[in-house]
């Protein structure tokens, strides 16, 4: 794990903390990857982590991330992209892109540059700011954070797959300002304060304690930071919570979906300044659907067939609220 913790340049991460004022997360981050990235957690690391290493070295000379993630270059070999594209593919399923690496098109369920589209219009400037992504997947969005002019991009994120898929790429771009840890929001120091912004996008319906998720993120910010909260709601007035009695679109692990008034009332009752309620967007089964890098159950497998504005479960269908709120100084 040792091994790990330098080849994905976490230790370089743990010292640019501790020189920022995040000491504590510092300490905790050798036991945090242990934990993250142990075999005995996920049977299939070992396989995914010699991907991994198969990716060969690849010169990139040219990169995109303001408007898309694309990273090209223009002496790799058909070979080496043969290469290349054989290690992807082996870290199937890719659930949050697209990607352009070197001509091979990651074609993810997710088309999370349309949620980025959405949210990255109503947001503070990025520019030489300190950001934290929280459930970041695979880390897409971090990818576009930079594009925006962040300065220090951290995600963090349980799933050892996500963990080695944005290593993947990062593998190619090895000094980019950007890290993702494998652990959940839960295990970062309280109070951390150093982040100018916080992303939590498709996190908070997943926990059991949505406030307490929403003090975590709060207690993440510096004062006046910006929080960017993306997250499913039901329609309604600020009395209105959907808790789904099992599953909710073939999900188990979704607990509360409040209206997006209700969910502005709980940012209030947090001291969140300058709630705006952004956007709404119901997603459809073109922004989420089951691709060659992505061949299970997707968005059409969990509505109603006879009626897709429902679930299966007879719920209303999937909308997307994104809203934003400052941290008081």
């Amino acid at each position: 794990m040792t091994r790990l913790f330098e080849q994905f340049a976490f230790d370089q991460l743990a010292d640019w903390m501790t020189a920022n004022g995040m000491d504590q997360w510092a300490q905790q981050l050798p036991r945090q990857v242990e934990k993250g990235l142990s075999f005995e957690r996920h049977g299939d690391l070992p396989a995914w982590l010699e991907k991994l290493d198969s990716i060969p070295p690849i010169d990139i000379d040219h990169h995109d991330f303001e408007t898309m993630v694309k990273l090209d270059s223009s002496s790799i070999s058909e070979d080496q992209r043969k290469q290349l594209k054989t290690a992807l593919q082996g870290l199937i399923p890719w659930r949050k892109g697209p990607f352009s690496v070197c001509g091979i098109h990651i074609d993810t369920e997710w088309r999370s540059d349309w949620k980025w589209d959405r949210v990255s219009k109503h947001i503070a400037p990025l520019q030489n700011k300190v950001v934290l992504d929280v459930g970041c997947g695979n880390g897409y969005h971090m990818w576009r954070m930079l594009g925006m002019g962040a300065k220090r991009v951290i995600g963090v994120d349980p799933s050892p797959r996500f963990s080695i898929q944005f290593e993947a790429i990062k593998k190619l771009l090895p000094d980019a300002p950007v890290n993702l840890v494998p652990c959940a929001m839960e295990n970062i120091p309280r109070p951390t304060e150093s982040f100018d912004s916080v992303f939590s996008m498709g996190v908070l319906y997943h926990r059991k304690s949505p406030l307490d998720h929403l003090y975590e993120l709060r207690d993440a910010l510096r004062p006046g930071g910006q929080l960017i909260l993306e997250t499913l709601v039901v329609e309604g007035d600020e009395f209105q919570c959907l808790v789904p009695k099992d599953r909710y679109a073939k999900m188990r692990n979704v607990w509360f979906i409040p209206s997006s008034k209700m969910l502005a009332i709980w940012l209030g009752r947090l001291d969140f300044r300058d709630i705006q309620v952004v956007d709404e967007t119901l997603t459809t089964t073109k922004e989420q659907r089951a691709t060659d890098w992505m061949k299970f159950e997707s968005l059409p497998d969990f509505l109603d067939p006879s009626d897709y504005s429902k679930t299966v479960e007879g719920y209303p269908g999937p909308l997307r609220a994104t809203i934003v709120a400052t941290k008081p100084e």
